[in-house]
């Protein structure tokens, strides 16, 4: 998933089973304000964190304009003879600290702002928890769920083959996102390898174990949002078997942390996926619940908790709201109602300029996106070690260091958050954009 973001699984030419991986957040119904674009949030982020460090414009435009990027055909042809055209891109924010690192979405809604707005988000995520990576992403504009394995596979491959000059284990490493998973980035890593004439684990990282793969991965970014939650909590001396919890999106991330935080003594209270939700104040049979979303592909009509939508669960009176769905989700129109003392981002970008505004007005903590789902990149960093070492850690070794990671992770932006009164968002934001900034200038320019 992204590195972090709630993933979609590839799969035949159907339509969608509901609560299947594809499982999201709802659109804004009929006639509600549209969203804040994704980049437009991006920017302003980083233009309030440039304000607090006090930097320059050209500075300022070097962080926010991307190193490179690239726009590809994609042509498919489909098992019935057919042939459709799809683009592609791949986008390198910043590698002023080492390779690009960042998923490859499969949706019908990527466009370019998408993939740039996403990828500077990688780069001060990577930065927050220091790793020796840049921010990229990459993305075709499909509906993974109207084609087949077959389809799927010629795209990745047709589509891997175009992006061939930018990617590579010391260039760019790809990561499963949304509409993709680990059979896609075995696609990646043979085709890519193919091409070399030896076999390169290290070009994508989320990749199955029998191909390089590492244990831990696909529950990584889930680990490490109950992580950052619990390092909240305690940091206002509350323990995890103290709060309520509501989560907004169960897919890859969304699901795993569901069973995270019940298996931590926290009491969930309602999920939801594309299709709605479940609610039932008094917590949620996680493992009766997990047992019907296998059944059924769905968490809607488990009869053990009334029907919720997903506007509704943002607005439920819990200590811990958990978006971990789509971008935006929290936005003007939203985060009034939310009734939550913390708002812990489990998808990228969840919550708007606005949104984030209003949330701090009335003193909601919001533990932002680029430290709370870091978990997913994190443990990406220890595939790709790994890879490179041919020498693999045992799945206690990988969950310890992500523990360790994760914490002293909050721990610092905790501490540049109080030195300098600021929320966390805004500390976590100055923290890896001034990394990224003394990259730059350490180097230097050329020529």
């Amino acid at each position: 998933m992204t590195d972090t973001h709630p993933s979609t699984s590839t799969g035949p030419a159907a339509p969608a089973t509901p609560g299947s991986p594809t499982a999201t957040a709802s659109t804004p119904p009929d006639g509600a304000p549209a969203r804040t674009r994704p980049l437009e949030t991006a920017r302003a982020q980083l233009a309030k964190a440039v304000d607090i460090l006090g930097y320059d414009d050209g500075l300022h435009q070097m962080l926010a304009t991307p190193r490179r990027e690239i726009t590809v055909a994609v042509p498919l042809r489909r098992d019935d003879g057919t042939t459709e055209l799809f683009t592609g891109y791949r986008v390198q924010h910043n590698i002023s600290r080492g390779p690009g690192k960042g998923g490859l979405r499969y949706a019908a809604s990527v466009d370019p702002d998408e993939v740039r707005a996403l990828a500077m988000l990688m780069t001060w995520k990577c930065a927050v928890v220091e790793l020796p990576y840049g921010g990229a992403k990459g993305g075709v504009t499909i509906d993974p769920r109207r084609y087949s394995a077959t389809e799927l596979e010629r795209v990745t491959r047709r589509y891997t083959s175009e992006i061939m000059p930018m990617i590579g284990p010391e260039r760019d490493i790809m990561a499963p996102d949304i509409g993709t998973d680990e059979r896609t980035m075995a696609w990646v890593m043979d085709t890519y390898s193919v091409n070399r004439g030896y076999t390169i684990p290290a070009v994508t990282t989320g990749k199955p174990l029998a191909v390089g793969g590492s244990l831990g991965r696909a529950t990584a970014t889930s680990r490490g949002v109950v992580h950052a939650a619990r390092a909240a909590l305690a940091e206002a001396g509350v323990g995890m078997d103290e709060v309520t919890v509501a989560i907004q999106g169960f897919g890859k991330v969304g699901s795993h942390a569901t069973r995270f935080f019940a298996e931590g003594g926290a009491r969930v209270v309602a999920v939801s996926d594309e299709y709605g939700g479940v609610h039932d104040p008094s917590g949620l049979d996680v493992p009766a619940l997990l047992a019907h979303v296998a059944a059924t592909g769905s968490v809607t009509g488990f009869e053990d908790a009334e029907p919720i939508d997903n506007t509704a669960l943002l607005a439920l009176d819990v200590d811990v709201l958990v978006p971990a769905a789509v971008e935006g989700v929290l936005d003007a129109r939203t985060a009034p109602s939310v009734k939550a003392r913390w708002v812990v981002e489990a998808a990228n970008g969840p919550t708007t300029q606005r949104g984030d505004e209003l949330l701090a007005e009335r003193g909601v903590v919001v533990v932002p996106d680029i430290l709370a789902n870091a978990g997913g990149v994190v443990v990406s960093y220890f595939e790709w070690v790994q890879a490179n070492q041919a020498y693999w850690w045992t799945e206690r070794e990988i969950e310890e260091r992500l523990e360790g990671r994760m914490v002293s992770a909050y721990e610092a932006v905790a501490r540049t958050a109080r030195a300098e009164g600021l929320s966390l968002r805004d500390a976590a934001l100055t923290i890896g954009v001034r990394r990224v900034a003394e990259a730059h200038q350490i180097r230097g320019l050329y020529p």
